[in-house]
């Protein structure tokens, strides 16, 4: 049985695949940073979300990359963990 590691190599070595993993990098470093922020303010889902007055639900989606934000949203939930979007 293969490891993930292993897995990951031979998926990343078609070029197709590795262009469509690479795009998808800011996305995963934006929920990854969005993710870890909450965690380390010590706020669930739920409390978050009901600061931000949206459903635990939304959240959990948007978490888990399984929605597409949109700036606002990323504004909303930024500012309710007390932090401000910044592009480089």
């Amino acid at each position: 049985m293969k490891t993930f590691k292993q897995s990951m190599v031979e998926f990343l070595s078609d070029p197709a695949k590795k262009k469509v993993y690479d795009s998808l990098e800011v996305e995963f470093k934006i929920y990854n940073a969005l993710v870890k922020a909450r965690i380390e303010k010590k706020l669930t889902q739920k409390q978050l979300a009901q600061k931000l007055g949206i459903a635990q639900s939304a959240l959990a989606r948007f978490e888990s990359g399984r929605t597409n934000p949109t700036l606002s949203f990323l504004q909303k939930i930024t500012s309710g963990l007390g932090l401000k979007i910044t592009v480089t």
